[in-house]
């Protein structure tokens, strides 16, 4: 199992996060841009599940931990549709706790027990 968890680290080093995205933004501007610092392997412009807009973030993922850290140099803080990109190493999803149905706040939702 320790295999696994060093292949998903190498994973980890060679995606990056793309921030500061301006909303005519495509994948293939993005593509254009990265291939720069070398191959890509994936492209992932994060959309709005309700309205298919862009959310202003992506997630690229290089063929190499150098390559990664090349993009990195390049394109931190670099115009892109006049927005300076937020370019860095991506961080681990967090697991955060299940969302409870039915929220709080007004009308959320019961769950008393009854006797």
């Amino acid at each position: 199992m320790g295999h696994w968890v060093g292949e998903r680290d190498k994973t980890m080093e060679k995606r990056l996060y793309v921030g500061n995205l301006s909303y005519n933004s495509t994948e293939d501007d993005i593509q254009e841009m990265f291939k720069q610092a070398g191959t890509i392997v994936s492209c992932q412009l994060m959309l709005d599940k309700f309205t298919s807009r862009s959310r202003g973030f992506a997630f690229v993922e290089m063929d190499t931990p150098e390559e990664a850290n090349k993009a990195v140099e390049m394109f931190n803080e670099q115009a892109l549709d006049g927005r300076n990109l937020r370019v860095n190493i991506a961080k681990p999803r967090e697991e955060r706790p299940p969302r409870r149905e039915g929220g709080g706040g007004y009308g959320g939702g019961g769950g008393r027990d009854r006797y």
